[in-house]
């Protein structure tokens, strides 16, 4: 519910500084002084510019800023001390952040570490009557660069990045569109030097070769915009022109 309420607020104020700047097709670049004060500066959100959204530096990934946690296609090893019967080796995330551990049965491992994960079996063999099992996950391949994909979309999820991902090829990746999917309000999240971005994206100007289809990199966040959000901006929307840049905004910078 948050990410709807953002994406109103977002797609909302980018129409109106939109529609001060001009009722044709102009790059945001133009858009003056007077619309950037109606597209940002309330409740921590602030406009930072259109054009491209931050990438993340080699710092934003370090271990001191981000734990390691798994994901889909991530393959460990698992080992229950004592116990060699359970010890089960080349196990594969499935594309659902889930893996199959004997007696334990499927547990869900996306988003935890390694610890967190040996953690659940441990609850899981508690139940099955083990006393104090000791678990350890080690990974023995990491292929969890993923983005997720949320909101009013086939298939919402964790996909990992093969090759050069984009924003269009997430959403096929997701399955694409519902019939409800409002592609004026497609937002990526982004978290660059410790400053948490929020780009606004629409695809249809994408799709129509306006602007350049945007590079996605691993944790970024996808949320598409749903029939709610075209519903409450349906007059605002039908008048504005179509984003030809990318609407850049910074989250919690009061």
């Amino acid at each position: 519910m948050k990410a709807k309420r953002l994406i109103r607020r977002l797609a909302s104020k980018a129409a109106a500084g939109l529609l001060l700047a001009s009722m044709t097709l102009v790059s945001v670049s133009c858009v003056g002084g007077s619309a950037r004060s109606a597209v940002g500066g309330a409740d921590g959100l602030s406009f930072v510019g259109g054009g491209d959204l931050p990438s993340p530096t080699q710092a934003d990934y370090s271990a001191a800023n981000m734990p390691f946690t798994l994901g889909p296609y991530d393959v460990v090893d698992v080992e229950v001390f004592a116990n060699e019967d359970l010890k089960a080796t080349d196990i594969e995330v499935d594309p659902s952040g889930r893996i199959t551990f004997p007696l334990v049965g499927t547990i869900e491992v996306g988003g935890k570490t390694p610890s967190e994960a040996a953690q659940v079996i441990e609850a899981g063999l508690r139940k099955q009557y083990f006393r104090d099992p000791r678990v350890s996950v080690n990974v023995k391949k990491a292929a969890s660069q993923v983005v997720s994909v949320s909101g009013e979309i086939k298939r919402p999820g964790i996909y990992p990045i093969v090759g050069q991902m984009t924003l269009l090829k997430a959403i096929a990746r997701a399955e694409g569109w519902t019939e409800f999917s409002k592609k004026r309000e497609v937002i990526v999240f982004r978290e660059v030097d410790n400053k948490r971005y929020a780009a606004l994206y629409d695809v249809k100007a994408i799709e129509r070769g306006q602007y350049l289809d945007p590079r996605l990199f691993p944790n970024d966040t996808v949320v598409v915009g749903d029939s709610q959000a075209r519903r409450n901006m349906k007059d605002i929307l039908t008048a504005a022109p179509p984003i030809v840049a990318p609407l850049i905004f910074l989250l919690d910078s009061n």
